[in-house]
C-alpha cells in the first residue's frame, strides 16, 4: 500500500536539517512520493532546491511553486518572470500555493486577488495544474475561477476545511480536493466526516500539511507536537472510515489520482 503527501512544508524551520530523515521515515511508513509545497519566491526556490539535493537520482519528491495570499503583497512588476523560470524546472509540477485568505488578511484583499489571478493565468498559458488555497474566501474564489476553469488542466483545493456549499461548489467545478488531519480533529473537523463521502474518486487527494495539523488521533503524539509525511496514514484511516471504504481502497484511488494530478510515474 502506497500513499502520495500531496502537500508538505518540508522547507519550515522546524525541519532544519531533519528532512532527509523525514523523507526516510515517510517512505518507510509507504508515502513514497511527496509534494514540496511553496509559499513565496523565496520557499519555492528553497523546495526546488530540496527535491534536488535530497532526491537527485529518485523520484520522491516534487514541488509545487508559487505565491501564498500571506504573501501575495509582495507581487511586484519581476514576481511573474521569476515564478515562470521556476515553473520551467521538471520537479515542479504545480503552480502554487496560491489563492484568496480572508480570515487573517496579512495581504491587502485586492493585492490577493491580483497575484492570484496573475498565477492562474500562468498556469493556464504553461498548461500547469493549480494547488489553491482558501479560507473563509470560497464564493470569491468559486467567482475568480469561472473565469480561468477552462483553461486550466486541473486545480486543487489543498486542505479544504469549509462547509458543504463550498465543497459542491468546487466540485461543481471540477476541482479536486486535498484532505488533512483536520478531519482527525474531535474539536473542529468532524463536519468534514459526513462531507468526505460525497467527494467522487479521482477527485479525492491526501496531504499532511506538515508540520502542522498532526492528526489528533495519532498515538503516541510526537513530544515535539510536529507533524510528519509519515503520519499521513492516520489521515487515510479516518477518510477511508468515513468514506465507508477500505483502507486499502482508499489509498489506491488517491494515489492514482495525485499520480495524474501531478503527472509523477
Amino acid at each position: 500500500m502506497q500513499l502520495i503527501d500531496i502537500g508538505v512544508n518540508l522547507t519550515n524551520s522546524s525541519f532544519h536539517d531533519q528532512q532527509a530523515a523525514i523523507v526516510e521515515r515517510a517512505i518507510e511508513a509507504g508515502v513514497v512520493q511527496m509534494i514540496l509545497t511553496g509559499t513565496s519566491l523565496a520557499v519555492s526556490e528553497e523546495a526546488l532546491a530540496l527535491c534536488l539535493q535530497l532526491d537527485a537520482d529518485a523520484q520522491h519528491l516534487f514541488a509545487t511553486a508559487g505565491v501564498h495570499p500571506h504573501d501575495a503583497k509582495a507581487w511586484d512588476a519581476s514576481s511573474e518572470g521569476q515564478l515562470r523560470q521556476m515553473l520551467s524546472e521538471s520537479r515542479v509540477r504545480a503552480v502554487g500555493e496560491c489563492g484568496l485568505d480572508f480570515n487573517r488578511d496579512f495581504s491587502p484583499r485586492p493585492l490577493q486577488e491580483k497575484a492570484l489571478e496573475a498565477q492562474l493565468a500562468l498556469a493556464a498559458e504553461l498548461r500547469l495544474p493549480v494547488f489553491l488555497h482558501e479560507r473563509d474566501a470560497s464564493e470569491r474564489l468559486l467567482a475568480i475561477l469561472r473565469d480561468y476553469r477552462d483553461h486550466l488542466p486541473a486545480a486543487v483545493v489543498h486542505c479544504f476545511t469549509g462547509e458543504r456549499d463550498a465543497l459542491f461548489g468546487y466540485l461543481d467545478m471540477d476541482l479536486h480536493i486535498g484532505i488533512t488531519g483536520w478531519i482527525c480533529d474531535e474539536r473542529r473537523g468532524t463536519h468534514l466526516h459526513s462531507l468526505v463521502g460525497n467527494i467522487p474518486q479521482g477527485r479525492l487527494m491526501l496531504e499532511s500539511d506538515a508540520p502542522y495539523l498532526l492528526p489528533r488521533t495519532l498515538r503516541p503524539k510526537p513530544k515535539n507536537g510536529r507533524n510528519e509525511p509519515a503520519y499521513l496514514p492516520q489521515v487515510l484511516q479516518e477518510v477511508a472510515l468515513h468514506r465507508g471504504e477500505s483502507v486499502e481502497s482508499t489509498a489506491a484511488h488517491t494515489t492514482a489520482t495525485a499520480k495524474a494530478f501531478f503527472q509523477l510515474c
